[in-house]
């Protein structure tokens, strides 16, 4: 038996406030929108490579204040390239941790936590 990759549910707010997070800073390309109606919340995959986010305005999906650690096989680039962004609301910093990983971690308008990481602990 084998599992495959997690898509995990993110709680979002304000669909003005998630693009400009996670598509203008983080560099997610929106893969999918869905409303069942207009005015009604918004269901959207981002994706950046093969890591898939999916961001929902509907309150039963889940609960703000999620964490999750996402491996980048270049941290330093990324780093860099979130810092020359100058995004208003967050200046991550890089840092090694005890366990030999560096990880860049933001947090998003609606108080998910994302750490981007050169390994994923095992």
């Amino acid at each position: 038996m084998q599992f495959d990759q997690t898509t995990p549910i993110l709680r979002s707010f304000d669909e003005a406030k998630a693009r400009e997070f996670y598509v203008d800073f983080l560099g997610f390309t929106v893969d999918f929108e869905h409303r069942f109606e207009p005015g009604m919340p918004l269901y959207m995959q981002v994706s950046r490579g093969d890591c898939v986010l999916h961001l929902s305005e509907h309150h039963g999906d889940c609960c703000p204040g999620a964490g999750m650690r996402i491996r980048v096989s270049d941290i330093d680039a990324f780093h860099a390239e979130l810092s020359a962004k100058h995004y208003g609301h967050a200046h991550p910093g890089i840092h090694d941790t005890p366990w030999g990983s560096r990880d860049v971690s933001v947090t998003d308008p609606f108080g998910n936590r994302l750490t981007f990481t050169s390994a994923v602990s095992t």
